[in-house]
């Protein structure tokens, strides 16, 4: 039986329609096969390896951002839901008493100086591995 690719969630085709898979992408141009056959040299062998190992980690940095950015907004759209559902079903929930309502009023407080804890994170600095070994640190502003 025939069926639109687009249509079929397993396949590529559907995949990159949904906007779930990169699509253009330079790293994914090198997997591509070249008929052209080339002699034997070995500082060509050799800098084609340390290449493609290379182009492997801009791969899976690159498609790590994109998940990322693809699901930045799911853990508020959660929350939200959760939210709802507990607002909805409320009656199901146990009573508070003045001890605990106390409790939670103090760890609201608390929760205030959290965004100064995420200034101190976002001056952080950033750290790239490289591919011989080592780190090198960069500045994010």
């Amino acid at each position: 039986m025939k069926r639109n690719p687009r249509k079929l969630k397993w396949t590529k085709a559907f995949r990159k329609s949904a906007g779930k898979e990169m699509i253009v992408d330079t790293t994914l141009t090198f997997a591509a096969r070249r008929n052209i056959p080339v002699r034997y040299n070995r500082d060509h062998i050799e800098t084609t390896l340390k290449a493609m190992e290379r182009i492997s980690e801009i791969r899976v940095k690159r498609e790590r951002a994109f998940y990322k950015k693809r699901m930045a907004g799911n853990k508020e759209r959660q929350r939200e839901a959760d939210r709802k559902l507990v607002a909805e079903n409320e009656h199901l929930l146990p009573r508070q008493r003045a001890s605990e309502r106390m409790a939670l009023d103090e760890m609201d407080e608390e929760r205030v100086t959290v965004p100064a804890l995420e200034e101190k994170r976002k001056q952080k600095l950033k750290q790239r591995l490289l591919v011989g070994g080592g780190v090198e640190e960069m500045d994010v502003d």
